[in-house]
């Protein structure tokens, strides 16, 4: 299964239907309705807010995976990519290459927190951060599903902000990934190896389109993690990072690169189901840093100025709104915007200066407007 094969099999199967961040369940339930006979189709339980919550099943091999996305409401990414599959799937694009697998897709674990456009569901409650107490009706069924189902692999799908680089290099990480520790010690046992010998392969095949903008989430231990549970329990577990590729704030082009990294992934390991294969290549993917800014307006006659695009839903529509984060000396940090100022004073329209926290749509340069909004993506 070459890239492009994979690329041939996203442009006939992409739902045109889903597009942009905001994606809730209003938008997945007639495309769910819609699946054939080919998919198992199951209400697993309801949230908080009384909103199902939605397991498809496929595939009748040996190895079992478990896959929940959007467990954060605003990281819609690897949703949009997971539909994309099933329509593949309908097709019979991956039956050669899945054959050794069954899939459990629960395709919006949080959909209170997806209307809401929140991290959070309905109860405030990171259900990242819930693995241990299991206090949330969207926890209960994730865990319900992971008893029943005894996947032998776990996907654990998210969303990632603009502000992490791959390394210290000015490279934006478009994609992140991490095998989750297993203990406070993290330790590299026979699990972990598979999970980094998964994340390895997609490395791998991923490079040519992405060169140096693949990285991995830190792996320090938290219990109260999904992943971190899972992996304890000796399940390889795989946390995916939809990230930022230049100039796709819709996050259209890392929707397209998700769609890949789940086929390899699966692919591999439905065709090596206890590989650690290439596992210690893992280690040498550099690691996520925070060096980016939306907007970085350098040489200015006083302190660099970063700015990050907040995130607002309104009026059904995710707004970014222009945010200044950081101002000082900022020489190692980087921009997927540079602004010069040429040792001119970055003033607002009332000819003001700015402060950490002030919101802003233009900004005056020896009197030249810059406009800071985001132009739609």
């Amino acid at each position: 299964m070459t890239l492009k094969q994979l690329e041939e099999f996203f442009e006939k199967c992409k739902v045109n239907h889903l597009h942009g961040r905001y994606i809730y369940l209003d938008h997945i339930s007639p495309l769910i309705d819609q699946l054939s006979s080919s998919l198992s189709i199951k209400i697993e339980g309801y949230s908080v807010n009384n909103n199902p919550i939605h397991s498809i099943q496929w595939g009748n091999g040996k190895t079992r995976i478990l896959i929940w996305s959007q467990m954060h409401g605003n990281e819609s990414t690897t949703t949009k990519a997971i539909f994309d599959l099933f329509n593949a799937l309908q097709q019979h694009m991956f039956s050669e290459e899945f054959k050794g697998v069954q899939l459990m897709i629960l395709p919006m674990l949080n959909p209170d927190g997806a209307q809401m456009y929140t991290r959070q569901n309905a109860n405030d409650i990171d259900l990242n951060r819930d693995a241990k107490d299991i206090s949330q009706p969207e926890s209960r069924i994730l865990r319900k599903a992971f008893d029943a189902f005894k996947p032998h692999y776990c996907f654990n799908m998210h969303g990632q902000r603009t502000l992490y680089s791959a390394g210290p290099a000015p490279n934006s990480a478009v994609l992140s990934f991490l095998a989750p520790a297993a203990d406070p010690a993290r330790t590299v046992n026979q699990s972990r190896k598979q999970s980094m010998a998964v994340i390895a392969e997609m490395k791998k095949q991923l490079t040519p389109l992405i060169p140096g903008q693949i990285a991995l989430y830190n792996d320090a231990f938290n219990i109260n993690c999904v992943g971190d549970t899972f992996q304890s329990h000796s399940t390889p577990s795989i946390l995916f990072e939809a990230g930022h590729f230049p100039e796709d704030y819709n996050r259209e082009v890392v929707r397209r690169l998700i769609f890949k990294a789940m086929a390899i992934a699966i692919s591999f390991i439905s065709n090596s189901p206890h590989s650690t294969y290439d596992y210690e290549h893992y280690t040498e993917i550099p690691q996520n840093e925070e060096r980016f800014y939306d907007i970085l307006i350098r040489n200015t006659s006083d302190a660099d100025i970063g700015i990050r695009y907040k995130e607002i839903l309104k009026d059904g529509k995710i707004e970014f709104i222009p945010e200044v984060t950081d101002m000082g000396i900022l020489d190692n940090k980087y921009g997927h915007k540079e602004i010069n100022a040429d040792q001119y004073s970055v003033l607002s329209l009332k000819k003001e200066p700015f402060k950490p926290g002030d919101e802003i749509d233009i900004v005056l340069i020896n009197n030249e407007k810059f406009s800071l909004k985001l132009t739609d993506s």
